[in-house]
């Protein structure tokens, strides 16, 4: 399909970046900020010379102060902004440069679950994760087949007709992150997944992001809460002032 970009490696001979924090291009490279700044006016600049790399298979923790850039770094990374300046790589592509009509099948690839859940009102969860294939005129077959899977693995199978008004808080990120890979995503972002969660929910929705992660899937978790990253000793990259202070392998929240 035209546009439909596979995060996949990048091949071996595509030129790295040389200015990163800790982590530098390898082969198995999938993801390479190059330089990237972001101003929105002569006195706002929300991101400042942003380089750094993501490996398949990584778990990493984006964390920073508010207005630190982290969100508008989430926006680039799902073409929802473009920077003023630098390269944004995807599975040996420049993002920035995708036209248009290319964007759909490229945001396909990318699962983003949000704080607040962003569900359909009225709806069981069977229906809403079932409304993200239909939007793109997936065959009934496939979402026959899809729904019920994505369903289990969130671990929501006996919640499946119930309408997201019943559901606890947990419950519906659940349902969040199962409409989020409903595409089989290559990356999922998870931007303050657990902000409005009781700490036993996070912990659930934490575990559930490292099962997911385990089968492949490279998570980023943009959060404030230093409990959750502290403890998962993984990957931490530090945002302040719109720019990258800290890039640590099983960092810490250092703020």
């Amino acid at each position: 399909m035209t546009g439909d970009i596979d995060l996949k490696e990048k091949p071996k001979d595509e030129k790295k970046s040389a200015k990163t924090e800790t982590k530098t291009g390898t082969e198995d490279t999938v993801i390479e900020f190059q330089n990237v700044t972001k101003q929105y006016s002569a006195n706002i600049e929300a991101v400042h010379d942003v380089s750094f790399c993501i490996s398949a298979g990584e778990f990493i923790s984006l964390v920073g102060p508010s207005g630190a850039g982290k969100s508008t770094l989430i926006k680039l990374l799902t073409c929802e902004e473009k920077p003023t300046s630098g390269k944004i790589v995807v599975a040996g592509r420049d993002i920035t440069e995708l036209k248009k009509k290319e964007l759909p099948y490229f945001r396909r690839k990318v699962g983003v679950i949000f704080q607040d859940f962003k569900l359909l009102p009225k709806k069981t969860v069977y229906e809403n994760v079932a409304f993200a294939l239909e939007v793109c005129d997936a065959p009934d077959d496939e979402v026959k087949d899809k729904v019920p899977k994505i369903i289990d693995l969130v671990g929501l199978t006996r919640r499946a007709f119930s309408f997201t008004e019943e559901l606890s808080g947990g419950e519906k990120q659940r349902v969040s992150i199962a409409r989020a890979l409903v595409h089989n995503p290559k990356l999922l972002i998870a931007d303050e997944p657990t902000g409005n969660l009781d700490p036993v929910s996070t912990w659930e929705i934490v575990e559930l992001l490292f099962k997911i992660n385990k089968q492949g899937t490279i998570v980023m978790l943009a959060t404030h809460d230093r409990e959750v990253v502290d403890s998962l000793q993984k990957r931490v990259i530090t945002m302040k002032e719109g720019k990258l202070v800290s890039d640590q392998q099983k960092g810490k929240y250092n703020l």
